[in-house]
C-alpha cells in the first residue's frame, strides 16, 4: 500500500513538473525596443539563445524609443530596452516600469559623405564638429522621431548652444524614420547624420559614406532595460519578464552581448549592474 501511494504521490508530482515545464516553454513576452538593436542584428542572435536555455521566446516590437516607452506606458509589452537614461529613470519614477538597470552600450557617430564638404574630419570637438556642420551649410538629417538617438542629438545641438529650427530645409531635416531608413537617406542624399555605431557597422549600403567625426564623451551611449510593472499593467507578465531580464544581465546574457559580432566587430559592449 504504501509502495502503491509512493508511485502514485511520483506520478502525480511528475505529471505536475511537465505541465509546469511545458507551461512555462509556451510563454511568450512583448520586448518594446529601440531600431537601434533591431537593426544592427542582436536580437536575431542572442533571442535564439535565450529560448533554448528558457523555453520561453520574445516577439520585438522596434520603434523608436521614445515610441517604445509610450506603447509600454499603455502596457503594449512586457519588457523595455531603450537608450535614452533620463526618460528611462522618468519612466520607473512615475510607476510604469519595475527597475532599471544598465545593459550594455556603444557610441554616437556622425557619418558623412567621402569628400566631406563640412571638413568634419579635422574638427577638434564635438562642439566644434556641430559648428563646422552649421558653417558649411552641409545637409544634416535628423531622425525627427523622438527616438533615442534623436533625443541625444537634440542634447548635442543644445549643449553647442545651436538652434536647429532657425535652420533653412537645404541645411537641416528631420525625416521621421528609423535608423536604417535615416542612414539610407543621409547616403543617397550625401548628407550627414547621427547615428549609433552598432547600426552603421551593420548597414551594408555604404556607397561613399564613412565616419567622419567619433570619439567623444559626449557620444557615449547606454541601453538600459526594464520590466513592465505590473502593478500598473495588470497583464504584464511578471514572472516571465523577470526571468528576460534577469537572463540578460545574467553572465550568460552578457557573454551573448558581447560575442555577438558583425564584420569581425563587436556592436555592442555589456555592463550590467
Amino acid at each position: 500500500m504504501m509502495r502503491e501511494r509512493f508511485v502514485t504521490f511520483l506520478m502525480i508530482g511528475l505529471a505536475l513538473f511537465t505541465f509546469t515545464a511545458t507551461a512555462r516553454a509556451g510563454e511568450m513576452i512583448i520586448l518594446q525596443s529601440t531600431t537601434s538593436t533591431h537593426n544592427a542584428g542582436l536580437y536575431e542572435n542572442i533571442l535564439p539563445q535565450y529560448t533554448a536555455a528558457t523555453g520561453d521566446r520574445v516577439r520585438v516590437v522596434a520603434v523608436g524609443t521614445g515610441q517604445a516607452i509610450k506603447n509600454a506606458m499603455r502596457c503594449d509589452g512586457d519588457v523595455l530596452l531603450v537608450h535614452a537614461k533620463a526618460a528611462e529613470e522618468e519612466f520607473v519614477a512615475q510607476g510604469y516600469g519595475s527597475f532599471r538597470r544598465n545593459l550594455m552600450y556603444n557610441d554616437f557617430v556622425i557619418i558623412g559623405p567621402q569628400h566631406d564638404p563640412a571638413d568634419l574630419a579635422s574638427a577638434t570637438s564635438l562642439n566644434d564638429a556641430l559648428e563646422k556642420l552649421i558653417a558649411s551649410q552641409a545637409l544634416f538629417i535628423s531622425r525627427g522621431d523622438d527616438s533615442g538617438t534623436h533625443k541625444a542629438e537634440r542634447r548635442l545641438w543644445k549643449t553647442a548652444g545651436i538652434d536647429v529650427t532657425t535652420l533653412p530645409i537645404s541645411a537641416y531635416q528631420e525625416v521621421g524614420n528609423g535608423m536604417g531608413a535615416t542612414i539610407n537617406i543621409a547616403v543617397e542624399t550625401k548628407a550627414y547624420t547621427l547615428t549609433d555605431r552598432s547600426t552603421w557597422i551593420a548597414y551594408n549600403n555604404k556607397r561613399d559614406a564613412k565616419i567622419l567625426f567619433q570619439g567623444d564623451p559626449a557620444l557615449y551611449n547606454q541601453y538600459g532595460i526594464i520590466p513592465v510593472n505590473p502593478d500598473h499593467c495588470p497583464y504584464a507578465k511578471k514572472a516571465a519578464a523577470l526571468r528576460f531580464v534577469n537572463w540578460m544581465l545574467s553572465a550568460q546574457g552578457q557573454n551573448a552581448i558581447a560575442n555577438y559580432r558583425r564584420f569581425d566587430t563587436q556592436l555592442f559592449f555589456p555592463n550590467a549592474e
